[in-house]
């Protein structure tokens, strides 16, 4: 188990792979942790450090008091990846970890060489739906939105099998204050003008069957950064690396090959 102290707050942290390879960083979605890049990791190119870490307010991260804002989520990131010693990273980011992804590439091109946007936009939602959303949590908690939070994240194949009651209980078992105060951030990020600016390596992957972010939206998103990749994967909701790992793998696998970092 390794943790990071950063005084106002603490990140729990792994790392896969070889710890003398080109860095490769994973920032989950909201409502999970680490632990879902467990498939993908085992299915990575040989030679790549692999580093994964619970937002805060999930996991075995701090949850803070909230709410948070995204400022503060890029910054957790931008300073485990200074601790670590870390430059020219591929930032793998779904749903709420590509928002982080965007705005740690704005702020720290350094930092983040290359960047892989999966099921998320440059903006999610509005205020009033993570409005309702937070209101909720707060009054029945996780466990009162979490059948329809399933029915967002998985295909309706997926929710049929058993492994759903995993994915249930990590959402369930997020602390309420690190799952609303996390909403919070996300209502308030809005990267439309400041994604469009970018112009590293981007790969951007959509779920066919994604209740969150739909394949328009996450296709909207890549045709802001010039260059990008777009990549649709069949059959998958809004978490492929649990649903459709290794056609996940397979094709981030293939973009690090094409921009050298493998």
């Amino acid at each position: 188990m390794n943790i990071l102290d950063l005084g106002d707050t603490h990140i729990h942290w792994r790392e896969d792979g070889d710890l003398a390879g080109a860095p490769v960083v994973f920032s989950h979605a909201l409502g999970s942790d680490l632990r879902m890049w467990d498939k993908i990791v085992p299915l990575m190119p040989a030679g790549l450090r692999l580093i994964r870490y619970d937002t805060r307010g999930h996991g075995l991260s701090a949850c803070p008091a909230g709410p948070y804002a995204m400022g503060a989520l890029i910054r957790d990131a931008e300073r485990l990846l200074e601790a670590l010693d870390i430059r020219d990273c591929a930032f793998v980011g779904l749903s709420m970890g590509g928002l982080i992804a965007q705005g740690l590439a704005v702020k720290r091109l350094d930092l983040v060489r290359a960047m892989v946007l999966s099921n998320t936009a440059a903006k999610i939602g509005t205020p009033q739906i993570w409005a309702d959303r937070i209101a909720a949590v707060r009054a029945e908690g996780i466990e009162g939105i979490a059948d329809a939070v399933m029915q967002r994240w998985f295909s309706r194949r997926f929710r049929e099998t058993a492994e759903l009651k995993g994915w249930r209980a990590m959402l369930v078992r997020t602390p309420a204050d690190g799952y609303a105060g996390c909403s919070a951030a996300i209502a308030g990020a809005d990267f439309l003008t400041p994604t469009s600016g970018l112009t590293l390596p981007t790969l951007v992957l959509a779920g066919s069957e994604d209740g969150s972010t739909p394949p328009d939206l996450v296709r909207e998103t890549a045709d802001l950064v010039r260059g990008s990749r777009f990549h649709l994967i069949r059959g998958a909701g809004h978490l492929p690396p649990v649903e459709a790992p290794e056609d996940f793998a397979a094709v981030l696998a293939g973009f690090l090959r094409g921009i050298g970092h493998v």
